[in-house]
């Protein structure tokens, strides 16, 4: 589990790419303190498993449906990505529950300087869309935001200047791809809502949530 909050910039120093899946090597410097083998670094958002440790710089195998969901195959040596240790139990939720788990890619649109904050429009697919609200979070190349403004086509965010400097979000250019992380709560509501949920009693049989279903359940 992350947070949303990027502890450094790394650089890609090398991706092999073998049949349909890949071996990144990103060169680190904070988010290798203290990692072990088997540790979870998220890399632009994505949640990667550590292979491998020597001298600043860590590897990870990236399979398949990971490339596809993710940006991380347009990826190449000297590009630079967001990074992101799992957090640790006694530390602070200083953005949103972010699992690394992407669920798809946006298009920066636009960005325009507004005082001293920079908005950055996205465009993306309904299937994304529907789960943005304003006001509400979303991790974008692993960077827990606030969604400022929502359309039907795209979402904004406005971003500040700690957050600039410390990521790579105001480096990109409109038509750059980004890596995309619904705030989980909406699809976990949504999920229980359309399942069919199965009440044993010895005459009937509903269908869905109820009332009594949640009062049951304590809610």
């Amino acid at each position: 589990m992350f947070t949303g909050i990027i502890e450094e910039v790394g650089r890609i120093d090398s991706i092999a790419v073998t049949g349909e899946s890949a071996i990144l090597t990103v060169v680190a410097d904070k988010v290798l303190e203290k990692t072990k083998i088997g540790d979870s670094i998220a890399v632009n958002g994505v949640c990667l498993t550590v292979t491998s440790l020597q001298n600043g710089r860590f590897q990870a195998d990236v399979m398949a449906e990971t490339l596809r969901r993710s940006s991380l195959g347009s990826l190449h040596r000297g590009s630079r990505v967001n990074l992101e240790r799992a957090m640790a139990a006694d530390g602070r939720f200083g953005g949103h529950i972010v699992a690394g788990h992407i669920d798809g890619t946006g298009t920066i649109l636009s960005t325009h300087k507004e005082g001293n904050a920079v908005w950055v429009e996205i465009g993306t697919e309904p299937k994304i869309l529907r789960y943005i609200i304003e006001k509400g979070s979303i991790a974008i190349d692993g960077i827990s935001l606030t969604v400022a403004l929502l359309t039907g086509q795209s979402f904004s965010v406005s971003v500040i200047p700690h957050t600039g400097q410390e990521t790579t979000l105001l480096k990109k250019k409109k038509g750059d791809v980004v890596n995309l992380e619904n705030d989980p709560v909406g699809k976990y509501v949504e999920r229980f809502l359309t399942m069919p949920v199965q009440e044993k009693d010895e005459k009937t049989e509903k269908q869905g949530i109820t009332m009594e279903f949640l009062s049951k359940n304590g809610f």
